[in-house]
């Protein structure tokens, strides 16, 4: 039982008509009249505290999913009232790592309700967590008295990769199919033939089968012109390489840089599995320590999450050749490889050079790089050239200028190897490169 704040304001009230009545009798009469007051207020309270005991609410917190690291995952509670108005406030005892958008909730609910109360969750690292229990004070009946106690709701939950950004895209990627892509296949957009159709208006006479429309005309005078449907190539192979090594530990924009790769890992995914096309993923730093051999189909996308999921990076170099090396031994067919990493400098970039060098012309490279957006920030925000720390700013930005402008001759460089480059803010990378892949996919590149 703990008092509410107008229990306070009429024990200071008693103080103060203690001076008063002091002056207009005794001291005695000013201290006991106080005393017995402050007594009366006091005793009101723990009956309004005990009286308030039968008609506390019931809460419950639904049950939680599984949550998706960096985004705001929301998180419900369930709250009954007894036969009596409530005011309540509610603590709920989330993991002390994540960041909640109300850690207090203050509700009120008329007699016999049911509400629901939502805040949302979000966490920075990936793992199971133990959820704690809900903490809840309940206002009395005469406003005197807080009714506190904990409901036993203790669990554990799992943060697994970006889990909503996956199921954005999948609703993206859908749409796209019975939208974009069906007006693709009617320009004649692919190498793979799907099915003949009559000739429409704005169609590209190059794509006329003129045997086949030939054969109709035979048949039915009056019959339209025949044009082939043309779709996108299935069934090729995507392979994704995903550096764990050291620069993938930093931490960018909340998130360490390997989560970041991880999400765009898994988009990636997802969108070749939606056209069709095998996917397969490798994690490396000094070896290949995760390889998940290429396949079709959704259940591919749930053993990549599952697999992936608990992987951490770590503070190892990484080994591009041995990646490269081992991909190469893995997978024979011609891919589109994307090997997803970060780096310094052009010396940190030579043994990156190389080893995607050893995959052209077999394969098709792709070097995507997760680059911090704080550099950007630093190399292109104007410098204050007074006051105490004006060196060390100008400094700041001579260095963050350098890193980008040297970053530029090492994609340079790998475009004339034939690589492709994608470098991208990380917390943009997820759908710059999924866009990317689309482009490759209906330019035929692979």
């Amino acid at each position: 039982m703990i008092p509410s704040p107008r229990v306070y304001l009429l024990l200071i009230l008693g103080l103060a008509i203690a001076p008063i009545l002091a002056s207009l009798s005794t001291i005695n009469i000013g201290i006991t009249t106080t005393l017995i007051f402050d007594g009366i207020i006091l005793g009101l309270m723990i009956i309004d505290g005990v009286r308030s005991r039968p008609h506390r609410v019931q809460i419950a917190r639904l049950p939680l999913s599984r949550l998706s690291i960096g985004r705001e995952n929301p998180i419900t509670l369930s709250i009954t009232s007894a036969n009596r108005p409530a005011i309540i406030t509610i603590r709920d005892y989330y993991p002390a790592d994540f960041w909640v958008s109300n850690p207090k909730l203050q509700t009120s609910l008329p007699v016999n309700t049911t509400k629901e109360l939502t805040y949302t969750a979000s966490p920075l690292q990936r793992g199971e967590f133990a959820w704690g229990d809900i903490q809840l004070r309940q206002l009395g009946i005469w406003g005197l008295a807080w009714n506190d106690w904990k409901i036993p709701a203790s669990t554990k939950v799992a943060v697994y990769p970006d889990l909503i950004g996956l199921k954005q895209l999948s609703i993206r990627l859908s749409l796209q199919n019975t939208g974009t892509m069906r007006q693709a296949r009617r320009m004649g957009v692919g190498t793979e033939f799907a099915e003949l159709r009559e000739y429409r208006t704005g169609d590209d006479p190059r794509f006329i089968d003129w045997k086949a429309s030939a054969r109709r005309f035979g048949a039915t005078p009056s019959a339209s012109l025949q044009v082939r449907v043309l779709e996108p190539e299935q069934e090729q192979t995507l392979i994704i390489l995903l550096d764990r090594g050291r620069l993938m530990t930093a931490r960018v924009q909340g998130l360490k840089r390997f989560d970041w790769g991880l999400n765009a890992t898994l988009s990636l995914a997802l969108a070749g599995l939606n056209r069709g096309d095998r996917v397969g993923v490798g994690v490396f730093d000094r070896e290949v320590s995760t390889w998940i051999a290429p396949e079709r189909g959704q259940h591919q996308l749930s053993k990549l999450i599952e697999r992936l999921t608990p992987i951490q990076p770590v503070l190892l170099e990484p080994d591009y050749v041995g990646a490269v090396t081992k991909l190469v031994n893995q997978q024979t067919r011609r891919a589109l490889v994307v090997l997803m990493t970060d780096f310094v400098d052009i010396t940190a970039s030579a043994e990156l050079l190389a080893a995607l060098g050893r995959l052209t012309p077999r394969y098709l490279p792709f070097c995507v790089t997760l680059r911090d957006p704080q550099v950007d920030k630093l190399a292109h925000s104007p410098v204050d050239l007074e006051g105490k720390e004006a060196s060390a700013r100008a400094y700041t930005r001579a260095v963050a200028l350098d890193l980008l402008s040297q970053r530029q001759i090492a994609f340079a460089q790998l475009k004339q190897k034939g690589v492709l480059v994608l470098d991208a803010p990380a917390n943009q990378i997820s759908e710059q490169l999924v866009d990317r892949y689309l482009q490759i996919k209906a330019k035929n590149q692979i």
